[in-house]
């Protein structure tokens, strides 16, 4: 009987995970109990599967190829979505007062700080997070999920409540820009970029960006991921400049990781939103109540709330 799904061996993928995101195959036995032979040999296997090489090794550790980086970020994507469920099914305990759906980027840069304050303001009322970068079918809130936060559908008014809009930034490390002669939008044309691609979400490529300011797209290949926080530390590792959300990004700005290399922006053309579901009372609503009314509270951000 023919499998299912099209997969290499679970052992091979899982040791690759492990090995591709600590760039160590020794640091990858560790985590997952064998040894480091046992990962090289799984390594191997998977490459000898696939046809292709995943890593180049280097004297101290090994950097993904760019087919390596593609199948990195689809693991991690599926990972992510088992390990929501597992969570859901395991931890979620029946005591929790509210639930919400947010992506990595959404709640390791803006949500999660919100929901500190929240705390300390509400600590009666207990708040879980569902973090996953993959949308369910149609939009819909999965399993407890009571709100979630995304970008207004085009049409779309019922239950979407504006959070926030943004301008969208070119960012990358002050040895980027010095390394590439950056100084304008101009410059960027023929410089390394970082592409995030994801067809569930209307996110605003490097085209949209260029041509927004009346440029050219841009003529150089880039690095492709459909992970918004791999990009970012791709642009951190200098692979390349990076498309990203002035105010979600005051942290890393105030901590010099990343920088504006040019002085232009966009505004993003879609806002930051919260879907509410119809009916949602008590203390659940009281939480979405407050996140809408506290969504301006950075500087950087010029809010749109109704």
């Amino acid at each position: 009987m023919p499998r299912p799904y099209d997969l290499s061996s679970m052992t091979a993928l899982i040791s690759f995970e492990a090995a591709a995101r600590h760039r160590s195959f020794k640091r990858a036995a560790a985590e997952i109990n064998v040894t480091p032979a046992a990962v090289s040999h799984q390594i191997k296997a998977l490459e000898a599967d696939l046809g292709c090489t995943l890593f180049t090794r280097q004297h101290r550790g090994v950097d993904l190829t760019e087919k390596g980086a593609f199948l990195l970020v689809a693991l991690q994507r599926g990972f992510e979505t088992i390990s929501a469920s597992v969570a859901q099914l395991r931890n979620v305990p029946q005591s929790v007062d509210v639930t919400i759906r947010a992506t990595t980027a959404v709640s390791a840069l803006w949500l999660t700080p919100k929901l500190t304050a929240f705390w300390k303001s509400h600590p009666t009322i207990s708040v879980a997070q569902i973090v996953n970068d993959v949308s369910p079918p149609g939009g819909a809130p999965v399993g407890r999920d009571d709100l979630s936060i995304g970008y207004l559908e085009p049409g779309a008014t019922d239950g979407w409540h504006i959070l926030f809009r943004d301008r969208i930034l070119a960012l990358g490390t002050p040895g980027f820009a010095q390394k590439h002669g950056i100084r304008s939008a101009r410059d960027l044309i023929h410089a390394p970029l970082v592409h995030l691609s994801g067809d569930d979400n209307p996110w605003t490529g490097w085209p949209d960006w260029f041509a927004t300011l009346g440029l050219a797209a841009p003529a150089t290949r880039g690095f492709l991921v459909n992970n918004h926080m791999i990009a970012l530390q791709a642009a951190e590792d200098d692979v390349g400049a990076v498309l990203a959300w002035e105010g979600l990004m005051q942290g890393a700005l105030k901590q010099g990781r990343l920088t504006p290399l040019v002085p232009e922006s966009i505004p993003s053309k879609t806002p930051f939103c919260l879907k509410v579901p119809p009916g949602l009372r008590g203390k659940a609503r009281l939480f979405a109540d407050w996140l809408i009314a506290n969504a301006a509270g950075d500087d950087a951000l010029a809010p749109h709330i109704r």
